[in-house]
């Protein structure tokens, strides 16, 4: 079973600095390497069911590795993913993952929530093979001044994006979600943004099935489609 460990990134310009270190959180396959995917995500802490997604990712033979990107605020203060910031630890997170000998078109990147927004963003302007956001918010309003509405950014993408939505999810209506779908239809790289009836998208957040479990039911079939989806995408496009 892969293991997951902690490590150390840096702030390209200034290795081996303690106020440069980007803590990551990683999980490495037991066998071959196939590529490495960074997972943002906008919590400190990291539930068991994402750190089960990423010993999944890492079973099929990708690095798994999470830069902790609230690592510059104390920790009583929640603070976003956007902007400078992000830029710098996911390219420290890119150069750990390059300097164990994992090429830049084998990496992708994979988020959640506004770390999902945040995932479609890194896809614009920096060299990753394939990107999967999961409930990506700021749709059609910039989630904030260091962030770019979806359906702007989508004309830019350099990099086959995914994007799941639920149906029902207040915080990205249907209507917006067929915005982005005819936006992103105007890149120039592979796009596709799926969409599941009620919230049974959550790739991170999964029931507890057991072996018995029903998967006729809705919920749990969708979750176990999407979680494929996501793997299928990297499959396809992490050459």
């Amino acid at each position: 079973m892969s293991e997951i460990f902690r490590a150390t990134a840096y702030l390209r310009g200034a290795e081996g600095e303690v106020a440069t270190a980007v803590p990551l959180t990683v999980v490495e396959p037991d066998g071959p390497t196939r590529g490495g995917i960074v997972v943002l995500h906008e919590a400190r802490k990291f539930s068991p069911a994402l750190l089960n997604l990423m010993c999944a990712l890492a079973g099929e033979g990708w690095v798994s590795v999470a830069p902790h990107l609230f690592h510059r605020e104390p920790e009583h203060i929640q603070g976003e993913v956007f902007g400078d910031n992000l830029f710098a630890d996911f390219d420290a997170t890119l150069d750990w993952l390059v300097g164990r000998e994992v090429l830049a078109d084998t990496i992708g990147v994979l988020g959640f929530d506004d770390a999902g927004t945040a995932a479609m963003l890194v896809a614009t302007s920096r060299p990753v093979g394939a990107a999967v956001s999961v409930a990506a918010r700021g749709i059609v309003e910039a989630l904030s001044v260091d962030a770019q509405a979806l359906v702007d950014a989508a004309t830019s993408l350099q990099a086959p994006w995914l994007a799941l939505y639920g149906e029902d999810d207040p915080s990205t209506p249907r209507e917006h979600v067929t915005l982005l779908r005819e936006a992103t239809a105007k890149a120039d790289v592979a796009t596709l943004v799926v969409s599941y009836a009620g919230l049974a998208h959550r790739a991170d957040e999964p029931p507890q099935l057991s072996e018995d479990a029903d998967l006729d039911d809705p919920d749990s079939a969708s979750i176990i489609e999407a979680q494929t989806r996501i793997f299928d995408w990297f499959d396809s496009h992490l050459r």
